[in-house]
C-alpha cells in the first residue's frame, strides 16, 4: 500500500490511542506512551505486523498511546492506513 496523504484515527482518551500515518521516503515508527517502558516492544511488534500485512514500506507512523490493548492498536492503525492510502 502506498501512503498518499496524512491519515489519522483514534482519540486521546484513557485506554485508547491516536495514530497518525504520513507519506515518507522510508518507514519510521514513533511511539509516545504512558506505558512505554513496559510495553514498547509489544506495541512496536503489533504496529509492524499490521504494516507488513498491508505491505506498507514507506511511511511515518506516529502514535500517542494511553494504555490501549492490542486490538485497539490494530484497529486504529488500519483505519489510519485506509484514510492515508485512499482505500
Amino acid at each position: 500500500m502506498q501512503i498518499l496523504k496524512k491519515g489519522q484515527a483514534g482519540t486521546m482518551q484513557s485506554s485508547d490511542l491516536m495514530v497518525t500515518v504520513e507519506p515518507a521516503d522510508a518507514l519510521s515508527i514513533e511511539i509516545e506512551s504512558t506505558v512505554k517502558k513496559q510495553f514498547e516492544h509489544l506495541i512496536r511488534a503489533k504496529l509492524e505486523e499490521v504494516l507488513v500485512r498491508h505491505d506498507v514500506r514507506a511511511a511515518k507512523v506516529s502514535i500517542s498511546d494511553r494504555g490501549a490493548l492490542d486490538y485497539a492498536i490494530e484497529a486504529r492503525l488500519e483505519a489510519a492506513l485506509q484514510r492515508a492510502g485512499g482505500e
